[in-house]
């Protein structure tokens, strides 16, 4: 059986543990475990990855649903990369976002080092230098 077989999308969010596990995969830096059951169960949206019943992969969407979605959380194992998981993950994303987003909302995102050519091809553009990004971490 191939991997696309045995891998299924399914519309949830990820347990605390799947996703702590999914973002030291990619040497993401850890949070709160408060934090992160708060955060989950928050979403606006969700999908995960399974391969035979465990988390290979996840996407969210956060924000308040009515003018403002950020993408959030677009992981997927890195043995499993480069395969069309991440699409897959990008596709039921966007799909949500196109229904919920009324027009004129904000979606946004945060790419991963060397990911912004793969967030390309879903509309998203780079922030110019006269309308820079910020962020802060606690």
């Amino acid at each position: 059986m191939s991997e696309r077989e045995t891998i299924a999308l399914v519309e949830r969010a990820p347990t605390p543990d799947e996703y702590r596990r999914l973002r030291a995969s990619v040497g993401w830096n850890e949070v709160d475990a408060d934090g992160v059951g708060t955060g989950l169960s928050s979403s606006l949206y969700a999908v995960v990855l399974e391969r035979d019943g465990d988390a290979v992969g996840c996407g969210r969407v956060v924000g308040d649903g009515g003018i403002y979605f950020y993408l959030q959380d677009v992981i997927v194992l890195p043995e499993l990369q480069g395969q069309g998981w991440g699409t897959r993950i990008m596709e039921a994303v966007m799909r949500y976002v196109e229904a919920a987003a009324r027009p004129g909302s904000f979606i946004g995102l945060m790419a991963a080092k060397d990911a912004e050519g793969f967030y390309l091809r879903y509309g998203f553009e780079r922030r110019t230098d006269d309308r820079p990004g910020m962020f802060l971490i606690r």
